[in-house]
């Protein structure tokens, strides 16, 4: 499925590939790979309150602002409650990232090898094989709750929509 009208890049318009999520439905489980090289689904998280960060580089300036963000909310956000940061950089690259910025409180993974998350959560840019900028949240019985994909990749997210929908589930 390819949707357009949705996202732009510095003004220009991309389309995104595959099958969007909407609140209140059943998360998609999604396969990716970890900082190990190993696989990891959403369902290793069952039972965790996750916060899905979707970005298109951790290399670049929002990207890494982003997910440092979230690395900061992590502390006040309690141990039931899991931020998972995907992107298609490698893994190699991700872990390496997360070192020089002292980020530890966030998981990144990786989509680049089938873009599974990319397509199942309608947030893969067909133009660039990236994942768009999106954050969603999944409760702890793997509902859908909260769903925002930033119109304009190069802007940051609404952390304090993201950060409200996470306490509603506390």
């Amino acid at each position: 499925m390819e949707r357009t009208g949705i996202i732009t890049f510095q003004g220009s318009g991309l389309t995104l590939l595959g099958e969007p999520v909407e609140v209140g439905q059943t998360a998609k489980n999604f396969s990716v790979i970890n900082n190990e090289l190993g696989a990891a689904t959403l369902e290793d998280y069952k039972g965790n309150i996750c916060i899905i960060s979707s970005v298109p580089s951790l290399d670049t300036s929002v990207c890494s602002i982003q997910t440092k963000r979230f690395n900061d909310e992590a502390v006040n956000l309690g141990d039931d409650v899991k931020i998972l940061t995907i992107s298609m950089d490698l893994p190699f690259a991700q872990a390496r990232w997360c070192g020089a910025m002292d980020v530890e409180n966030v998981v990144t993974l990786s989509d680049y090898k089938d873009a599974d998350f990319g397509m199942k959560y309608g947030v893969l840019i067909k133009e660039l094989r990236l994942l768009s900028r999106a954050v969603f949240v999944v409760d702890k019985d793997g509902v859908i709750t909260y769903s925002q994909i930033v119109p304009e990749i190069t802007n940051e997210p609404n952390y304090e929509e993201v950060l409200a929908a996470v306490k509603k589930l506390q």
